[in-house]
């Protein structure tokens, strides 16, 4: 159906049967089941992200030619449907109902007496394992095929969640052949830490309100009425249990857990089996220094009894089972003063308040400052200067303010109004600030506004970008006010002279005389300018694409771009990233043409174009698959990301910085490039780490970055999980959970010594 000839990729619209037709949307269906359930569940894909984008393509243009075999369990079938109008109501088979915490060694002590009193046994069969911080659901499967999928509610019945939770690639739509006959598997949807943590970040950079813990923001994902933002959602499902069971015998939650692997849904892990009190209070100790390297949030651990006949003959109250408890964590929150709140302008004009805090201590590390992200935070907190306030690590990442200690609240304190407190205008610029349509946060428009220059320039110049010494933000800021610098390629106009005598602090009345002024100074400022040369001649392209400060432009994405482009002259008019932003439009595309099966038109004509349209559109999108195949692109160059950096080049501002640039004789160069691996002969070939794959964790000698570029560098592949594709795990002290992954894929774990001897040093 889809051949490459001289160097055209075209679609051929051969003629196939009906009965051909089905049995390859079978095929291809089970393929890019079985490659899902490698990526998601066993973190080990078996082909590339653009290997899979190519099939995908293929089952999404047989389907639309013969609809009448698209099956709901279709992979294609993830991204969502239309909006529903509400949520259903789903009776559970079996009660899901909920486990009893208990929060001390004492309460620990007398559940496991009590077990040995209903068992009659000393020692008994019992396992333990996190518990989840997420929302409770249950997933049906009839015949494999997943048939809906409902909340805990009150434990009797449920919201119907299927069309939303279909949209998780971590939940399989059909079960391996085998499968009971009905399996209700029980389980938590969540949303791990770090994925909540740039959804936040993304809309508070977009002035929209932000979820409180990652939790919530699962909740909130839950409950949307369109499945296809739900898609957006980074949401997992880890599996702890099962209700109702037809077509199998289980005899404990060992076998559950085996039964698990087998089908490909992913389990609740670490899971430990013991037997004694002591080896209950170890384990759980030891899952209170884990769970802080665990990707998602725990409250506590969860110990029940491990055989299925004991449970049945143990029972449930009316709400909750005997032979399961959970203990709760003490919560990672503390009490401290809120002395301040200050103003920034971030990089795009948000004015974002900052809770400037009495530094405390939480989950192993000191807390000074939290967010407060905007005025609808702290009127609903009702945050004021002077409060005592209940900080905690949303996600074990960010911290943020809690609560107020309302009891311990001055009596002269007064509400907090960001907009009165700044008069109306950006602290930065001094020019008004406005709050957009739907949005929560408070933004300054002006594009020469101090405090965009300010943080732009130190974006450049920060350690990941162009590392240029010397320039902080303190100095940065003096560069602004003195009219020295208002754009990051400024710094390259400076001189030796004007940077020593940059005036960082004025002259002051100290002990009856007046001080000299505070000077940069010549030492300082021979340093800046020896890195801004060193960043001319020696910066590669990823760090220059890095430094612009790009929205949805990190790190990864630039170090792929300058994989697929060999210089910053070239990339407004690259082809390949073009195309990526083409291809990463198909959702935006898909809103604005929907396709309606035959419904909805005023004329046969109306019906046609409608159909010629997505089959045009469908055709292409196939071809840009077929010729990004070759060039292999990583998954973290995206199409918002590719988007994003043309739109800024192609610009009146990104042109501007392309001539400056020229005029300047910077020219960076890739030092990876390599934009089709597969057809380019020597490559890396020949470097010791060539066609190696690492995975770095725990605390180093020296920042990753500086081990990731020396692999590289070396022809090595530095990724950020393991999976059984991984050749070495460097590990630095501690490691956490990685060590204990890495044992069991059979990964060898290196040390910085070890390393060093490969790359012959």
């Amino acid at each position: 159906m889809f051949y490459c000839g001289g160097g055209v990729i075209a679609f051929i619209n051969r003629v196939m049967t009906s009965e051909e037709a089905k049995i390859e949307i079978e095929r291809l269906s089970r393929d890019l089941a079985r490659y899902d359930r490698w990526y998601y569940v066993e973190a080990a894909p078996e082909i590339s992200d653009a290997e899979y984008d190519v099939l995908y393509r293929q089952l999404e243009v047989l389907e639309g030619e013969f609809p009448q075999w698209l099956s709901t369990e279709s992979p294609t079938q993830r991204v969502g449907g239309q909006p529903i109008e509400g949520f259903e109501q789903l009776a559970h088979r079996l009660p899901m109902l909920s486990i009893d915490d208990v929060f001390s060694r004492e309460e620990v002590t007398a559940f496991f007496v009590r077990l040995q009193k209903l068992t009659g046994l000393q020692q008994l069969d019992l396992i333990v394992e996190p518990k989840i911080d997420g929302v409770a659901v249950c997933l049906i499967y009839v015949n494999g095929c997943l048939q809906n999928a409902a909340t805990r509610g009150d434990g009797m019945e449920g919201d119907v969640v299927t069309s939303n939770v279909r949209t998780m690639q971590s939940v399989p739509l059909r079960l391996p052949e085998g499968s009971p006959e009905l399996l209700e598997i029980r389980g938590e949807i969540y949303m791990p830490n770090e994925a909540f943590a740039e959804l936040n970040r993304q809309r508070d950079e977009a002035g929209l309100a932000v979820f409180a813990n990652p939790r919530n923001a699962t909740a909130g994902s839950l409950k949307l009425l369109d499945p296809r933002e739900v898609a957006k959602r980074p949401l997992e499902f880890l599996a702890h249990g099962f209700g109702a069971i037809e077509g199998l015998e289980l005899a404990s939650m060992n076998e559950f857990f085996e039964l698990l692997k087998k089908l490909g849904i992913r389990g609740n892990q670490p899971l430990w089996r013991v037997h004694s009190l002591d080896e209950i209070f170890e384990k759980i100790e030891e899952l209170d220094q884990l769970r802080h390297d665990l990707p998602y949030g725990t409250d506590g651990a969860v110990i029940k009894v491990n055989s299925l006949a004991l449970q049945r003959e143990l029972g449930a109250t009316s709400r909750a089972p005997r032979w399961a408890a959970a203990f709760k964590f003490p919560p990672e929150q503390q009490q401290t003063l809120l002395k301040s709140i200050t103003v920034q302008v971030g990089r795009t004009g948000v004015v974002t308040p900052v809770a400037e805090l009495q530094p405390v201590l939480i989950s192993g590390s000191t807390v000074a400052r939290a967010t407060l992200h905007n005025q609808d935070e702290i009127d609903r907190k009702d945050v004021r200067v002077g409060d005592t306030v209940v900080v905690e690590k949303a996600g074990e990442i960010i911290p943020a303010v809690v609560r107020v200690v309302k009891e311990k609240r001055p009596a002269d304190s007064v509400p907090y109004v960001l907009f009165d407190v700044v008069g109306g205008k950006c602290p930065s610029c001094g020019e008004g600030i406005i709050r957009e349509q739907g949005k929560v946060a408070w933004k300054c428009v002006n594009f020469f506004c101090p405090a965009k220059e300010v943080n732009q320039i130190l974006q450049f110049a920060s350690r990941k970008a162009l590392d240029i010494d010397g320039i902080g933000e303190s100095v940065a800021v003096k560069l602004v006010e003195s009219g020295l610098a208002h754009a990051p390629l400024d710094l390259f106009s400076l001189t030796e002279d004007q940077l020593a005598a940059l005036e960082l602090d004025p002259a002051k009345m100290e002990s009856g005389a007046l001080s000299k002024p505070r000077r940069f100074g010549e030492k300082r400022a021979a340093s800046v300018i020896q890195s801004l040369q060193k960043a001319i001649s020696e910066k590669p392209l990823s760090r220059w694409i890095y430094s612009m400060g790009i929205s949805q432009v990190g790190q990864s994405a630039s170090r792929e771009v300058s994989r697929l482009c060999e210089d910053f002259a070239s990339l407004p008019d690259c082809e390949v990233i073009e195309m990526i932003r083409e291809r990463g439009g198909r959702e935006a595309w898909r809103k604005e043409h929907p396709y309606r099966h035959g419904k909805g038109f005023d004329s046969e004509q109306q019906r046609v174009e409608n159909l010629q349209r997505h089959e045009t559109y469908k055709a292409r999108m196939v071809e840009l698959d077929e010729v990004l195949a070759p060039y292999q692109v990583a998954s973290e160059l995206g199409g918002v990301a590719a988007g994003k950096l043309l739109v800024f080049l192609r610009s009146n501002r990104g042109q501007e910085v392309l001539a400056r640039m020229a005029g300047l004789g910077i020219c960076p160069k890739s030092d990876n490039y390599d934009p089709k691996p597969v057809d380019l002969e020597g490559g890396s070939e020949g470097l010791p780490l060539a066609g190696k794959t690492f995975v770095i964790t725990g605390i180093l000698s020296s920042p990753r970055d500086e081990f990731k570029r020396l692999i590289e560098e070396a022809g090595g592949k530095v990724t950020g999980a393991l999976s059984k594709n991984t050749d070495y795990l460097l590990a630095g002290e501690g490691g956490g959970s990685k060590l204990v992954k890495a044992e069991k894929l059979g990964v060898e774990v290196i040390s910085e010594e070890e390393l060093g001897e490969m790359l012959g040093e």
